[in-house]
């Protein structure tokens, strides 16, 4: 037998009783459960399947994203003033710090609050619930894909900037360089920390919120996200498939 410890959830939510519990742990963050060295051995092996499936195809949305922003900025800022793509850069650095937020809430979440609204019908509850059940790959998309991402970009625009703004204005490219870049990376981490503060406090609103802009762009648009159903199999007793016939 082998001690398997994982992160924190609820034991309701779980499924394990108080005598799967190991009583003197240190970290209340995590608790323990005896195992087979057989069942680990699988469930990290399925683990890893899913995590490099994952990988590769974020990896290949993020080359494509990556390409239709770096075309949309260039747009942008071809033929726009200092002030115009001082602005541009902002918006970026805006939605960078947005989509952490996100990224951060959907760690930070629980799911419990929602299964209420969602007995109820209440639109948005199964599309947040959804969200929180693949927190990993939400908070993966927003905080690293949109936001290193959104960082490139930031940083190739001010440049472009700092061009346009040398020629108007005039001065030492290098030294417009220096201050523009320090500006961006302040604002960035600044509000981001701001953000995640805010993320972390409210971590269930903001996730409502974004399940109702899904059930909205499912409901009206047909753009379907996430499968917010529950596909949960219900256990059967072993050895029995189905009530036996009377005769």
């Amino acid at each position: 037998m082998r001690i398997s410890c994982v992160r924190w959830r609820t034991m309701p939510e779980r499924g394990w009783s108080s005598r799967d519990l190991l009583p003197a742990l240190e970290r209340p963050a995590f608790y323990c459960r005896r195992v087979r060295g057989g069942e680990l051995v699988s469930a990290m092996s399925e683990l890893l399947r899913k995590s490099v499936r994952w990988a590769a195809f974020i990896g290949f949305v993020t080359a494509l994203m990556a390409m239709v922003m770096t075309v949309v900025s260039t747009a942008l800022l071809n033929g726009v003033s200092w002030s115009g793509g001082l602005l541009v850069v902002l918006v970026i650095v805006a939605i960078n710090v947005v989509f952490d937020m996100l990224g951060t809430a959907a760690a930070a979440g629980t799911e419990r609050p929602f299964h209420a609204m969602a007995a109820k019908k209440v639109p948005g509850a199964r599309h947040a619930i959804a969200i929180l059940r693949r927190a990993d790959q939400f908070s993966n998309f927003c905080n690293d894909v949109i936001g290193d991402i959104c960082g490139i970009i930031s940083g190739a625009a001010a440049f472009a900037v700092v061009g346009s703004l040398v020629m108007d204005v005039g001065g030492d490219r290098t030294v417009w360089d220096v201050f523009l870049v320090s500006v961006i990376s302040a604002l960035t981490v600044g509000w981001k920390a701001l953000g995640k503060t805010l993320s972390i406090h409210y971590a269930n609103p903001i996730i409502f919120q974004v399940g109702k802009l899904f059930f909205f762009l499912e409901d009206k648009l047909h753009i379907r996200l996430f499968n917010a159903k529950n596909n949960r199999k219900r256990k059967r007793k072993r050895g029995v498939s189905r009530a036996p016939r009377k005769n």
